[in-house]
């Protein structure tokens, strides 16, 4: 049976992580992006005409006006995108998938961890290690692959012309919403279960050594009987 010390330390790793899955859960359902861009029906360059995205990773809004006509429609992300804007947006939805189950990992390897007594393997604290740092690693990468997406491919061309592709579009401008920015809220937090363990292996570590300290400070007559 583990020492209440190290429950209550895997028992607060757990909790942080549980924590963290919350804000990224909220976040993949809120919304991601909203981008702006001037719209005029082509060949006539009177760009008098405007298109609002909303977006999220699953789900969207497309509001026109004048572009080249006046509407608010909802749309499904996976039926508009096409070619690379498509596969980098299926690249942050599988990333920010193994994150949660990373996290997963870490909440039972914590949670073992708070009721036994592992040897050193997987399942000890190098398990919380591994999948805490690679849940915060995976969620940063997802939001650059993401903000790049959003800013430097065709994703919010297709959305306006997936039903109407006889209009052209420049002045183009995206920002960042709020399911974007809980994601790095989630990956601190991933960080602080990793280093609650941390401070518990470092303390551990700290309390074997000064238990051996009077065996190895003994002289070498006496250690000899």
């Amino acid at each position: 049976m583990p020492s209440a010390v190290k429950m209550l330390f895997f028992l607060s790793s757990a909790l942080a992580t549980v924590v963290a899955v919350g804000l990224l859960g909220y976040g993949m359902s809120a919304r991601w992006a909203t981008v702006t861009m001037s719209c005029a029906k082509k060949g006539t360059g009177n760009f008098n005409g405007s298109a609002l995205i909303t977006m999220g990773l699953f789900s969207g809004e497309l509001q026109r006006q004048f572009c080249p006509f006046g509407n608010t429609d909802k749309f499904q992300v996976f039926s508009v995108l096409q070619g690379t804007a498509v596969s980098l947006h299926a690249v942050v939805l599988v990333l920010l998938g193994l994150g949660l189950l990373f996290s997963a990992c870490t909440i039972l390897i914590s949670l073992y961890n708070s009721v036994s007594n592992p040897y050193e393997t997987f399942m000890g604290p190098s398990g919380v290690y591994a999948c805490g740092s690679l849940s915060a690693c995976l969620s940063f990468v997802a939001l650059i692959i993401y903000v790049v997406n959003a800013t430097a491919t065709s994703m919010a061309e297709d959305v306006v012309k997936s039903d109407n592709s006889d209009v052209e579009l420049r002045d183009q401008s995206s920002a960042m919403e709020i399911g974007y920015f809980f994601v790095v809220p989630y990956a601190v937090m991933s960080l602080v279960a990793v280093a609650v363990i941390v401070v518990y292996d470092r303390a551990a570590y700290t309390h074997r050594r000064e238990q051996q300290r009077p065996t190895e400070d003994a002289p070498k007559e006496i250690m000899m009987y």
